[in-house]
């Protein structure tokens, strides 16, 4: 699986949340506030409002990021893409899960308990993908341990079923604007993604079209398959 490095406030290089590319971006400012000049003590007051526009320019895609810079709360927030730095879904992803998941992107920045709840939806999808009920999402992680699922995989579906149900109901997490949270299972969604999708599917073609038929015959044979 690609690393992946979200966005952050001036960060030089990041996967660009427009076109999903790791490259360098160039930031740029609405105001005339010259950050070294005030560092070095030669710029005393700002040149702007309190408030600015600021811009980062992707230089694989040319297409730009747009933030606000509040300086009097120090609040730097996305405001283009709303999808902010959520990654792209994976590839292998089933199309109706991969819908929940660019919906939810869709709207991190506006809100991120609404993201985490459609993303506890997309993987309640995923285990009935795997073979589950869909019915009961705690049932289905509980039955996919069961076959063996991994336990670093049952701890991230749970990490999203729990946060993803607090934000529907109520309880001990406060997801109102916590977008670092968010982020986080959009990354464990693409996780379980990779190693139960898409890594099964690389063995299965690898397999099916490198081992010759004979040998395929002796393996099954040892092992006892029709």
């Amino acid at each position: 699986m690609t690393p992946y490095t979200p966005i952050q406030f001036e960060l030089s290089s990041f996967n660009c949340p427009i076109c999903g590319a790791y490259s360098e971006h160039i930031w740029s400012y609405a105001d005339k506030y010259d950050k070294k000049r005030a560092n070095s003590g030669g710029q005393k007051e700002w040149q702007g409002n309190i408030a600015e526009l600021v811009f980062s320019q992707c230089k694989h895609c040319q297409k730009h990021t747009i933030w606000l810079d509040n300086r009097h709360t120090d609040e730097r927030r996305m405001l283009f893409p709303t999808a902010g730095s959520a990654p792209l879904a994976n590839a292998d992803m089933p199309d109706d899960i991969k819908k929940d998941f660019e919906e939810a992107r869709g709207i991190v920045e506006l809100s991120p308990r609404g993201a985490t709840a459609l993303l506890r939806l997309a993987v309640q999808k995923l285990c009935k993908h795997l073979g589950e009920k869909g019915e009961n999402i705690n049932e289905d992680i509980g039955n996919l341990v069961k076959k063996g699922l991994p336990e670093k995989m049952q701890k991230a579906l749970d990490s999203v079923r729990v946060i993803g149900n607090n934000a529907v109901h109520p309880g001990q997490i406060d997801l109102t604007d916590d977008r670092e949270a968010a982020y986080k299972l959009f990354g464990f969604v693409n996780i379980i993604t990779d190693i139960l999708i898409t890594q099964p599917k690389q063995i299965d073609d690898f397999y099916s079209f490198k081992i010759p038929e004979g040998a395929k015959a002796a393996i099954d044979k040892r092992d006892n398959r029709s």
